[in-house]
């Protein structure tokens, strides 16, 4: 029965089912409430079931950034950036525009507005953290790479918090950040970590630049690119050096109660070990393969969209620990860089991925003997993929 399930509500392929064509970016993997439906307690196997439903259901539903206008958009920018902000847009630009709303338990979202752009907190520890953290993530790219949010437009920046009733996720639908509270069980509330609304939001942004399509080595890119990204917002938030940074996507996710079970499951993905973020009976070995010759082939999660991201985020990680200092001072303009270029493929390939942050490395740093350029081919390299 439950093979019969799990059929129905994995993604279909891109090119034949809407679910892959419409995708839902969740923080939390399917690979890791499929183990929950196959090995939870009745109780665990049921509230997993149902997650990934709403997950399958929304993903149908979803509509979002009108793709066909990407050269449309870059064009305006690029007209923007070089004539130079209005004196109202400087006005505007650099503050965010936030809204946080209540779904009330319910799916009905957006929900009821409880705290808009300048209230005081709320007392409502989701609330007042998807407030913060949404803004977290916006001053991190406004300041860093003057980015006016997502669409480098100033787009209003909305979230609905207490989503569905134990709903075990966050995700980007296109519009709108949406969170779960968590079971109490195994997660709590999915606004507490801001990396979590980094990673998320960061898909907005590659949904709005590059359009990467969510399937195999594209789809683990586009996830890969929310993980780097988000884990840059912590850092950020943090003022953390490369050292000082965990390198954890996630961590704060799990209860308490569940880690004082299993002390070894400290968040979902690990940037700088992947592979090593989780493992319990229930949740199974976090499956995330550090390089090529450990690459996954499978057609669940989209083609593996969230465990091949590991590749590249090891690559990502090296690179930085061999430079040192603040990530985003370092390989982050390459990326960001990468991610703003014409050059990047909506189906690329984690080899002309590598192949274009080289290019964006000498075209950022093109002294003789660059130590970034140096350090991007060099990671590249450790994890098996030769530029």
């Amino acid at each position: 029965m439950l093979d019969e399930i799990f059929v129905d509500i994995r993604a279909a392929h891109p090119y034949t089912g809407e679910c892959a064509r419409n995708p839902l970016h969740c923080v939390l993997p399917p690979h890791i409430l499929n183990s929950i439906a196959q090995k939870g307690t009745p109780r665990q196997r049921e509230r997993a079931l149902r997650n990934l439903s709403f997950d399958t259901s929304f993903s149908h539903a979803r509509v979002g950034f009108d793709e066909s206008k990407r050269e449309e958009r870059q064009a305006m920018r690029q007209q923007r950036r070089l004539a130079g902000r209005s004196m109202l847009e400087a006005s505007v630009a650099g503050q965010p525009q936030r809204t946080i709303y209540t779904a009330n338990n319910t799916q009905k979202i957006p929900g009821t507005p409880v705290r808009n752009e300048g209230d005081q907190p709320t007392g409502d520890p989701a609330v007042d953290e998807a407030y913060d953290y949404m803004g977290s993530t916006y001053d991190f790219y406004w300041q860093v790479f003057s980015r006016d949010s997502i669409d480098d437009s100033g787009m209003p920046l909305n979230g609905s918090v207490h989503y569905g009733k134990d709903y075990d996720n966050a995700f980007w639908d296109g519009q709108r950040m949406i969170y779960g509270d968590g079971d109490g069980e195994q997660f709590t509330r999915f606004t507490k970590s801001v990396d979590v609304i980094g990673h998320e939001l960061t898909h907005g942004v590659t949904q709005a630049e590059a359009g990467l399509i969510y399937w195999k080595q594209a789809g683990a890119l586009n996830e890969s690119i929310s993980d780097v990204f988000g884990s840059m917002v912590k850092q950020y938030a943090s003022k953390q050096t490369v050292q000082q940074a965990d390198w954890l996507i996630g961590q704060g996710l799990f209860t308490s109660e569940w880690m004082a079970k299993y002390p070894q499951d400290v968040a979902i993905r690990s940037m700088k070990a992947p592979g090593t973020a989780y493992n319990d009976p229930v949740l199974g070995k976090d499956p995330q393969p550090a390089v090529m010759k450990n690459y996954v082939n499978t057609f669940q999660d989209s083609g593996g969209v969230h465990i091949n991201s590991g590749i590249p985020n090891y690559a990502f990680y090296l690179a930085a620990s061999a430079l040192g200092g603040y990530a985003w001072e370092t390989v982050g303009p390459i990326w960001y860089a990468t991610l703003l270029s014409p050059l990047l493929n909506r189906n690329a390939q984690f080899r002309s991925f590598a192949q274009l942050t080289l290019q964006m490395a000498q075209m950022l740093y093109p002294e003789s003997n660059s130590p970034e350029v140096q350090a991007v081919g060099t990671a590249w390299a450790q994890v098996g993929i030769y530029v």
